[in-house]
């Protein structure tokens, strides 16, 4: 973890926000079930982008990270918008994360998580729901590994539907669908990219 701590610092301690300001297209898709009020989990949330647009709809948002060079980021973006989001500094595995707890738990592009933590993460973010509540997630696929416009170079980080269906087999499958496009989300997620979304409720 120290290694990785030590490149997401890097990676967050340039001046720009590296995968932009606005949020997650496919999150922002997403905007109809979303509600003022709600609770919002964003896990790893980087630089605030998508926890800073949940709260300017109104969601009540906690958001956490393991750099506290991109918390700090998040944080005066919140500011500069206005908004409020409980911040927090940790790693996936530190995490409280609590139970029942949320409405809304968003997980874009979570893709440093190798196989061991994705297992231990996906199960607590369905746990964290919930009944009623939504998860959503986007990440990409191992074909992205053709394209290198995001995400590490490892396949078994990456996510297929197999694996999606299998993590949340405890969820109803609300959207759950592949497909390629150009992406266009700060430098790092930039040009045509292999993705995978999913939506799906905790009955």
């Amino acid at each position: 973890m120290s290694q990785e701590l030590a490149r997401w610092n890097s990676r967050f301690s340039v001046p720009e926000y590296i995968f932009g300001t606005g949020p997650n297209e496919f999150l922002a898709s997403q905007a109809a079930r979303l509600h003022p009020g709600q609770r919002a989990l964003c896990v790893a949330d980087g630089e605030g982008r998508n926890s800073v647009w949940l709260a300017e709809r109104g969601l009540e948002v906690t958001a956490f990270d393991l750099s506290p060079i991109g918390v700090e980021k998040a944080r005066r973006l919140a500011a500069e918008r206005g908004v409020a989001v409980a911040y927090e500094v940790s790693d996936v595995y530190g995490w409280r994360w609590p139970r029942d707890a949320f409405d809304v738990v968003a997980a874009i592009f979570v893709q440093f998580a190798d196989p061991a933590m994705r297992t231990f993460m996906f199960e607590h973010m369905a746990r964290s729901l919930r009944p009623g509540g939504l998860l959503i997630v986007q990440g990409y696929t191992p074909k992205q590994l053709e394209y290198r416009t995001g995400g590490p170079p490892h396949a078994e980080n990456m996510y297929t539907p197999e694996l999606l269906r299998a993590a949340f087999g405890s969820l109803e499958i609300l959207e759950l669908r592949e497909h390629e496009k150009l992406m266009a989300e700060g430098t790092q997620h930039c040009g045509r990219s292999a993705l995978i979304d999913l939506v799906a409720r905790r009955p």
